[in-house]
């Protein structure tokens, strides 16, 4: 599979008027353009808790979807098919990268990981979006979105990771200790984020993912287009207010 050491998938961003960037140019399979809300993309070492952060931010904030990556990984035990992933064969996941299927992709852990363009256009309409990817998926989307909002799960030392992973009882020594190698050169990559979360205490931590959240969307151009109803009532008031005389 030679293709898969090359990234097919550097585009250009297509601006569409009076909405956020949008991943293009649409190929033949797109049938209209992905159009986002906002994006917030949560990364980190495996292990380091991005899934129980995201689970717990979502149930306690609103508009909040999350986005179901496409996996060549074998399921754990805990898993369910389309809901923490959509796990298919490197068959499936290859032919989907030759469409040009995806926002982003890698290969982590041994494994092909991958957003697909039609979970963000659907899972996006009406709402924001949350993806969990790698940090190599991250660079990605930071080309395609960049107005994204990025966010790093810093583990709190080595010692808690490894046994954080030791402790869900769910992946081969072997697959352990691939993970724990990879997490060493991950972490080094946090000061490409715009948010740093370091998971120690877990209540914290999720407080501070709502915090970025909440605060990201009172960003001023993400509130502009809502402004629009007090704006007016503001200047239709001042034009129909009495001009005083001067004293």
């Amino acid at each position: 599979m030679e293709f898969l050491g090359r990234d097919t998938e550097s585009r250009d961003l297509v601006h569409v008027p009076n909405s956020r960037p949008c991943i293009g140019p649409p190929s033949e399979y797109d049938k209209e353009e992905v159009v986002t809300n906002m994006v917030f993309v949560v990364s980190g070492p495996s292990g380091c808790g991005k899934s129980t952060l995201i689970a717990k931010a979502r149930r306690d904030l609103a508009g909040l979807a999350f986005s179901v990556s496409h996996t060549t990984r074998k399921p754990r035990p805990s898993e369910r098919d389309g809901v923490e992933y959509r796990f298919v064969s490197e068959k499936v996941f290859a032919r989907m990268v030759r469409a040009g299927r995806f926002v982003e992709w890698a290969r982590v852990h041994g494994h092909l990981y991958g957003t697909s363009k039609a979970e963000v256009e659907r899972k996006s309409r009406g709402h924001d979006l949350i993806l969990d990817i790698d940090v190599q998926g991250t660079r990605q989307v930071r080309k395609k979105i960049p107005s994204a909002v990025f966010v790093f799960i810093m583990p709190p030392v080595f010692a808690e990771l490894r046994r954080r992973l030791e402790r869900r009882k769910e992946d081969s020594p072997e697959d352990i200790s691939r993970r724990l190698r990879d997490a060493a050169g991950e972490i080094l990559a946090f000061a490409e984020f715009d948010y740093v979360v370091v998971n120690d205490e877990l209540e914290r931590a999720v407080g501070e993912l709502k915090s970025v959240i909440v605060a990201a969307r009172c960003r001023s151009a993400v509130r502009a287009g809502a402004l629009g109803p007090i704006l007016r009532s503001f200047a239709s008031r001042a034009r129909s207010s009495p001009k005083k005389g001067k004293p």
